[in-house]
């Protein structure tokens, strides 16, 4: 049997994966993580040589955080490009014949060059992405080792509010339904609109 896959992609702190764990309950499919395996696979794209991700593996904090947001975020698209053959991959050999995977890695580009069913995108407004970050108690971890914390995480916010702006504009381009969190929204009103996307009863 063919595997069903519903794909949620989009920009990070937009609740893709609060929507994606409570569809995968509630409808009985398997909950597929991408964050849960991108080190892995940024380590594996780094080993075949591939640039972006090789030159990540390599980066000190300052040398990942400090540098210009729009650099970042044009180098983020290029990772995920880099590893989207690990992630499908993975995607085909997982024994499920029903998914719910969610990640920022399904950009519009990746997605455009396989093809898949079933892919929607959820981001942020700038305002609820920078608000819900500093209530994630392990974004200290990732600036450790920072010469400027506070530089670094204003960086990484511009660098998420650009990415989540090519996102909107490269679906609304690909006619790809794309949902603005803004934070307005409860839990349920998110969670309604993306089961009538995918259609699901």
């Amino acid at each position: 049997m063919e595997q069903r896959i519903l794909f949620i992609g989009g920009s990070p702190c937009s609740g893709k994966s609060t929507v994606a764990e409570r569809m995968a309950k509630e409808y009985a499919a398997y909950y597929f993580k991408v964050d849960d395996f991108l080190e892995e696979w940024i380590g594996m794209a780094a080993e075949k040589g591939y640039p972006a991700c090789k030159r990540s593996a390599g980066m000190t904090p300052d040398e990942m955080w400090m540098r210009d947001p729009l650099i970042q975020c044009k180098e983020e698209f290029l990772i995920y490009d880099e590893i989207s053959e690990f992630l499908f991959a993975r995607l085909r050999e997982t024994d499920h014949d029903f998914i719910v995977t969610e990640g920022a890695a399904y950009t519009p580009g990746v997605m455009k060059k396989y093809r898949p069913k079933n892919y929607i995108s959820i981001v942020p407004t700038p305002e609820f992405q920078v608000s819900h970050y500093r209530k994630r108690e392990w974004v200290p971890y990732v600036l450790e080792g920072c010469s400027d914390k506070e530089r670094a995480f204003d960086n990484w916010m511009k660098r998420d509010i650009l990415f989540a702006a090519q996102v909107k504009g490269e679906c609304g381009e690909s006619g790809i339904p794309c949902i603005v969190n803004d934070g307005i929204k409860t839990e349920d009103e998110l969670f309604f609109t993306v089961r009538d996307l995918f259609a699901l009863t």
